[in-house]
């Protein structure tokens, strides 16, 4: 039953407006989530969950009490990790979901929540009283007031959809397009650009011959995202393939350029640098012979499979052409055209780090429409924003991860600070501390927090508390424990290659040699065989990379000085002597919190730094 009058309403019931209202309503405020009929939980692109750099988004939101690591437990058909030959810091899981599932599993939690109303409607314009959200109006419920409001409308502002030469409104395909709502929030001062995405074509899984293509098993060995979920996956696992394109693939493509949405001219929005059609690939990379197509399954019940490389906005019977070009392909029917969608996006520095709008107190924005890429890195947004919205509501402090805390504090430092010019992705190589924040430590990082929010029940934390003892009687286990050099150890270590031990060593010095793991080591200590899973890589981390991390601890309190400078929220740059126009304008434009936020804005030197610095120590000195 809607009532008038809620604490929170989001917009939106993509991943971004899940995490927002399950933060809020388990925060204790009233919330209202409103989304388009089967709006909640849908997976647009690949039904995929994690990946290199957005698996530990993952593991984060989990930590935090947040919803989409259960969720991708629950619809999970394949999990692998990536990077496994490579260090520890750029590991990343990822899983192939259930497309039926996961919406399912999502739309049954948010009925469970207490405090959580669900509205299928559209939002088409917003109440304000001053500078101040006071509600919205629905395009068939009337108007509700409210004293927060999170849009999360994902690509439906303005979204154009193109198929070739055909062009028609849509957020998806099948789903129209948002078209009041943008023109108000631009007519209320806010400014937006224009980018692009797109989707490939799904395949009749019948009419694929899997035997002409390589097939790739999931990990034998089973690592959910949600330290709540069972160990063991719930649903039956399945096999992705992998094929490749061909010269024949890149000449159909050249051909047919001209017909391309995205070489007629007709797309104009920046594309997915990380992500590229592959119209994209074969005009920017011509001296490549193939590149990959990875044919996945979109779900235990449904024939369709998505053949992840083959995104693209061609007519359908070029489409048809193409796939048919590749091994394993030949045969196959499209069940649903691939295509490309234009949609609008905030420009993010408009936003405060809490993803709250600078110009309108108490409207937060998350998701796509911030200009990311990517179900992780809207709901990373989503929960964030939520819980924003909720505290600003119970009149508690804001909530603001920074860059040495997390991967979701990077992701959002990036977006208000430095903006964006092209569909923003998450990954390793953006964080500067991936050493420190891992996938494994994301609970000993952030769900202290997440218990203080309210997120994470009693039940949660003491298991929390049990898992980090876990590790920590790990460590002094290896630490106090010898193994002695007899010959039958050294005789295994001399058929690893390794040198033999004389005396006796620590269990620790031993799992300290990069080739010693920790199956090599329950060779060399029977107890070790009892370890858990999820223990033994944690310390195998630490142990392996205690000097490292040591040393990025270091620089990292050096960041947290520039951080703990705060930089008051009516601070006036200009006639700051020394720091000239154009850094003053994009200061005071941007308004960052701190000084160390301060010297991330793009054009801010490090002189202009230093004289801040100054300037904001005398203020201090004198004030």
């Amino acid at each position: 039953m809607v009532r008038d009058g809620y604490d929170l309403i989001v917009v939106g019931g993509g991943h971004a407006g899940i995490e927002a209202a399950a933060a809020g309503a388990r925060m204790g405020c009233t919330t209202l989530l409103v989304s388009l009929p089967g709006g909640v939980g849908q997976l647009s692109c690949n039904p995929a969950v994690g990946g290199v750099g957005k698996g530990q988004l993952v593991k984060e939101i989990d930590a935090l009490g947040g919803l989409m690591g259960e969720l991708a437990d629950a619809a999970c058909i394949q999990f692998r990790r990536l990077n496994t030959t490579r260090g520890a810091a750029v590991q990343s899981s990822r899983m192939q979901v259930d497309l039926d599932v996961y919406p399912a599993a999502a739309s049954a939690r948010l009925k469970n929540l207490s405090g959580l109303d669900l509205l299928e409607d559209e939002m088409v314009d917003l109440q304000i009283r001053g500078d101040r959200v006071a509600g919205i109006r629905l395009a068939q419920g009337g108007e509700l007031s409210a004293k927060c409001v999170v849009i999360t409308p994902g690509t439906f502002f303005h979204g154009l959809i193109h198929i070739g030469s055909e062009h028609f409104p849509g957020g998806r395909l099948g789903d129209p397009a948002a078209e009041q709502l943008p023109q108000r929030l631009q007519a209320l001062g806010l400014n937006f650009g224009r980018f692009k995405t797109g989707t490939t074509p799904r395949l009749d899984g019948a009419t694929i011959d899997f035997l002409r293509l390589a097939e790739q098993k999931g990990d034998a060995e089973y690592l959910p995202f949600s330290v709540r979920s069972p160990r063991t996956p719930v649903l039956p696992q399945r096999s992705c393939f992998a094929g490749h394109t061909n010269l024949k693939t890149h000449q159909i493509i050249r051909e047919n350029l001209g017909k391309s949405a995205l070489y007629s001219g007709q797309i104009t929005g920046t594309g997915v640098r990380y992500c590229p059609s592959v119209e994209d690939k074969i005009v920017k990379f011509p001296e490549r012979d193939s590149h990959h197509v990875f044919v996945e399954p979109e779900g235990l019940n449904t024939p369709r499979w998505y053949p992840n490389g083959l995104s693209n906005s061609l007519p359908l019977d070029v489409q048809l052409e193409m796939v048919h070009s590749v091994s394993g392909l030949e045969n196959a029917r499209i069940v649903q055209t691939g295509y490309g969608i234009e949609h609008d996006y905030l420009d993010p520095t408009q936003l405060k780090p809490t993803l709250e709008t600078k110009h309108i107190a108490g409207l937060f924005f998350a998701g796509q429409i911030n200009g990311t890429t990517g179900y992780e890195e809207a709901a990373a947004q989503g929960l964030v924003a939520g819980v924003n919205a909720a505290c600003q509501v119970l009149s508690r402090p804001p909530f603001i991860l920074d860059r040495s805390q997390a991967y979701i504090g990077v992701l959002i430092d990036d977006l208000v600070t430095k903006g964006t010019n092209e569909p923003y992705r998450m990954f390793t190589s953006r964080v500067e501390y991936r050493l420190v924040i891992r996938e494994d430590n994301a609970d000993e990082r952030l769900t202290p927090l997440g218990h203080a929010l309210g997120l994470v029940s009693e039940v949660d934390y003491g298991q929390y508390t049990q898992r980090v003892a876990a590790r920590h009687q790990e460590y002094e286990r290896l630490k106090n424990h010898r193994v002695t050099g007899t010959a039958a150890v050294n005789q295994q270590l001399q058929a690893w290659e390794l040198s033999p031990i004389q005396g006796s060593s620590t269990l620790l010095e031993v799992l300290r040699r990069p080739e010693v793991d920790y199956v090599r080591l329950a060779q060399l200590d029977p107890d070790t065989q009892q370890i858990p899973t999820e223990v033994r890589q944690s310390v195998d981390v630490r142990v392996k990379y205690e000097g490292y991390i040591k040393r990025q601890m270091a620089e990292v309190e050096r960041f947290k000085d520039l951080e703990s400078i705060r930089i008051p929220a009516t601070f006036q740059y200009e006639g700051l002597p020394g720091i000239n126009n154009e850094i003053v304008e994009k200061l005071t434009r941007i308004r960052p919190l701190n000084l160390g936020q301060a010297s991330r804005v793009s054009g801010v030197t490090p002189a202009a730094i230093m004289l801040l610095m100054m300037h904001l120590k005398k203020k201090s000195n004198r004030g």
